[in-house]
């Protein structure tokens, strides 16, 4: 599957704003306010956005919530109908720009958008992209059970298991063998 680098941002943009939402009700949000959005813009460097306020820091996390159902769906038809929401909510209109230094790209947002509307446009279409190449199978969660964050499986194969397979996938890989350890001394 052949992806582009604006839609290689959008997925990184994606799954780091999922991995923002709490795990459970103890845990931090990661978008708590909104100097915690406006990094998250700058981090991601989210062009063509003015001044943000509480009403985008709202309109942010519902659509995090939204795309979080996309990670979760359960085939591509019910994948696809949230994604349909997402874009056509935020008024999709595709767009050939080559702003900042960067070549010739598609920004599916409107001129002057706000920021939820922009994300759910450039993010969505990212996610449309992997649902019409047959690959929604590729947007996961980490298998280790101590973590639930999203990824992206870009893999060959397909079988990338873990958000990152130094922190979460060495950790189990260890425990596994420790166990095996223990087990052979008897």
């Amino acid at each position: 599957m052949l992806i582009t680098h604006d839609t290689r941002c959008a997925l990184d943009t994606v799954v780091d704003l999922v991995n923002t939402a709490p795990e459970d009700a103890t845990a931090p949000d990661g978008l708590q306010d909104v100097a915690q959005l406006a990094d998250f813009v700058r981090n991601h460097e989210i062009s063509d956005v003015g001044v943000l306020s509480e009403f985008d820091l709202s309109a942010v996390r519902k659509i995090r919530g939204r795309f979080t159902s996309v990670f979760a769906a359960p085939n591509p038809r019910a994948a696809a109908g949230v994604i349909n929401d997402l874009v056509a909510a935020a008024g999709t209109t595709p767009r050939l720009t080559d702003h900042d230094g960067y070549d010739w790209h598609v920004h599916y947002f409107a001129p002057g958008a706000s920021v939820a509307d922009h994300l759910a446009a450039d993010c969505g279409m990212a996610l449309a992209f992997f649902v019409v190449a047959g690959e929604q199978e590729r947007l996961r969660r980490c298998e280790a059970p101590d973590c639930r964050r999203a990824f992206v499986d870009l893999s060959r194969n397909r079988s990338r298991r873990y958000c990152d397979s130094r922190t979460c996938g060495n950790r189990l890989h260890v425990a596994a063998y420790r166990a095996r350890r223990k087990e052979a001394a008897g």
